[in-house]
């Protein structure tokens, strides 16, 4: 049966307005109306409270209110003779609202405090079509996801796939709050919806580079079945789990800074010379020759010096540049027929007496020179790079460009990172990284040091690639428990670094739109991350948050968010979310649905009582 329209708005109407006070508005709530809920058609409807919405009447317009707060209010009369006031009315209940939008005589919402109501207009309970409406995320004709629903409402919530994913998303909650679902959720119904809708456009217009620090969404089924993952490890060599690097990417002196730890104004200039030094022996017809070559014309002019302290030093990089032994298997030590004479400022060659700085041409008959020419070059890329930096740092050195106690540190620092690079890394040029558009790096079994490095790389290396990309091509970075690589405040490194680590990233998170590059974020601590990139997402997903700071920052970076959806947050319940952003015209909060077993990311709690079982 159809309830005539006088009736449901007689049902429906809760008060009128009796004050508007800039975005502020009061209603007073009719007498009859104060039940928590009431009937209609045969069905229940919730009557107003907090956090609810109400429908305005002005006009054509329909101004749509959230309810912040509500209070009792006494009218006061002063009886004949009395001096004091007595109340007369103990149930006039007022409502303080905010105007969340309106809908136009085209039965549109549009967010904003464009129009505000009159004194004395009716306040309403919002209809389910009135209720749809407000909350309907999808403005346009373009697909959508969904993924949640309205909490409190069983209606469901779509999210448009444009204006939602080609933006900056952040995903914040304390461990157990629903974060990982809601990630996995969002990403596995975009890739089943651009896949349905196209699938080889799919595959070839977009790239996603999860970054799983936990081994959470390398499951068979989670995320998409159609992903590729490495799953890399510091602590054993798996070479089928190595993600593969071309040797121009990694003669790259952004990429050897990174693996370095590299200070920009030092030692990145010197990694560049050394790199044109390495690029310039490779070229040459007979690059092993050239190789011995230069490290004799180093050697003659390191054993014409006179001063002592730069010459042993020197003598000592010579030591990491030869072998040990020679072809017969015999010791060598480059020095041994080698005597300093102090009051000459000199070496001597024994037996002699022979001044190398006097007779250079006595030079060719030392050890060192003899032994140089056992020097190997043209094996493994990374053998003959830390060599390459030896010998640059000897030129610079012997040219007085460079200061060993500015240097040495790189060198040390990628020698110490080698074995790792060697196992985490493939030098190749016929296995590229894309095996599929979907690609999960798994850091789980990755030491701290490279678990920052590698997330780095990956990210400057895929930025630099999607900026000559066609235009039609996106690439999205998801970036789980983010404060691992995004955080402020992190002692295990050098300020310097750490800067140049958060300005790599949050380069990319202000820069990175125009060139279709857009970033995820999911973490349990947003206090940590750089307000930067905090303040910087367009959308956000908001689960169960207590720490004070993190509401804090929360409530700094989220200017969509209104106080009494804030002050919610520490009390949401496992997966449900505050969504708010650019997309929403009001805050929502949503349940997100629970995955299906197989498809969920490993980031369960584990039961105690499940351990340990009845005998």
């Amino acid at each position: 049966m159809t309830i005539p329209s006088t009736v449901q708005a007689a049902v429906l109407r809760i008060g009128e307005v009796t004050g508007v006070d800039g975005r502020r508005i009061f209603v007073q709530v009719d007498k009859n109306k104060n039940l928590s809920h009431m009937f209609l058609d045969g069905d229940i409807v919730a009557n107003i409270g907090v956090n609810s919405h109400v429908a305005i009447a002005k006009g054509f317009l329909t101004i749509i209110g959230r309810v912040e707060g509500e209070k009792i209010q006494d009218d006061y009369d002063t009886a004949d003779g009395e001096p004091e006031r007595r109340p007369t009315n103990r149930t006039r209940r007022i409502l303080t609202l905010s105007v969340a939008g309106h809908i136009d005589e085209r039965n549109r919402f549009s967010g904003g405090t464009k129009e505000l109501p009159l004194v004395g207009s009716e306040a309403f309970l919002l209809t389910s079509e009135q209720l749809r409406l407000v909350h309907d995320l999808v403005r346009t004709a373009g697909p959508s996801v969904t993924i949640a629903t309205l909490h409190g409402e069983d209606i469901a919530v779509p999210l448009p796939i444009d204006g939602l994913f080609n933006s900056h998303i952040a995903i914040f909650g304390n461990t157990g709050s629903g974060k990982s679902n809601t990630l996995a959720s969002l990403y596995q119904s975009l890739f089943s919806a651009l896949r349905a809708r196209n699938r080889l456009q799919y595959e070839t217009n977009t790239r996603f580079v999860v970054f799983d620090f936990n081994g959470e969404y390398i499951g068979p089924s989670c995320l998409t079945a159609d992903k590729a993952c490495y799953n890399l490890s510091t602590r054993h060599a798996h070479p089928e789990h190595t993600l593969p690097i071309r040797v121009t990417d990694l003669l790259d002196v952004e990429v050897l800074a990174i693996l370095a730890d590299a200070t920009e104004k030092t030692q990145k200039p010197f990694l560049s010379r050394a790199i044109r030094l390495f690029s310039n022996i490779r070229s040459k017809s007979d690059p092993p020759a050239y190789y011995r070559a230069v490290l004799k014309a180093l050697a003659r002019r390191t054993l014409q010096m006179t001063d002592k302290l730069r010459v042993f030093l020197l003598l000592d990089y010579f030591r990491q540049l030869l072998p040990e032994h020679d072809p017969d298997g015999q010791e060598v030590e480059i020095d041994s027929d080698l005597t300093w004479h102090n009051g000459q400022g000199q070496f001597m060659l024994t037996p002699g007496p022979h001044y190398l700085h006097d007779h250079p041409e006595r030079i060719g008959d030392t050890v060192l020179l003899g032994h140089i020419e056992n020097a190997q070059f043209g094996g493994a890329v990374l053998q003959d790079l830390a060599s390459l930096l030896y010998v640059q740092l000897i030129q610079d050195i012997l040219s007085n460009r460079a200061q060993n106690e500015h240097i040495a540190p790189v060198i040390h620092r990628l020698g110490r990172k080698r074995a790792d690079i060697e196992k985490l890394f493939e030098i190749t040029d016929t296995r590229g990284f894309w095996t599929s558009n979907v690609v999960v790096v798994n850091l789980d079994h990755v030491n701290l040091e490279m678990r920052k490095t590698i997330p780095l790389l990956l990210s400057k290396m895929l930025y630099a690639e999607q900026r000559l990309a066609p235009m039609t091509r996106t690439l999205t970075l998801i970036i789980d428990e983010a404060h691992n690589i995004l955080s402020t405040e992190s002692f295990r490194e050098a300020e310097s670094w750490k800067d140049y680590r958060l300005e790599t990233f949050e380069e990319i998170i202000k820069e990175g739109r125009k060139f279709g590059v857009f970033v995820t974020i999911a973490s349990q601590r947003p206090n940590d991350i750089s307000p930067t990139i905090t303040s910087q997402a367009h959308n956000y997903f908001i689960h169960r948050l207590i720490n004070e700071r993190d509401l804090q920052t929360i409530g700094s970076a989220v200017s969509y968010i209104d106080k009494s959806t804030e002050e919610s947050i520490p009390t949401l319940p496992t997966g449900t979310c505050i969504f708010s952003g650019v997309v929403s015209a009001v805050p929502l909060k949503v349940n997100v649905y629970p995955l299906a077993a197989a498809q969920r990311p490993r980031s369960a709690t584990r039961s105690l009582v499940s351990a340990v079982p009845l005998e």
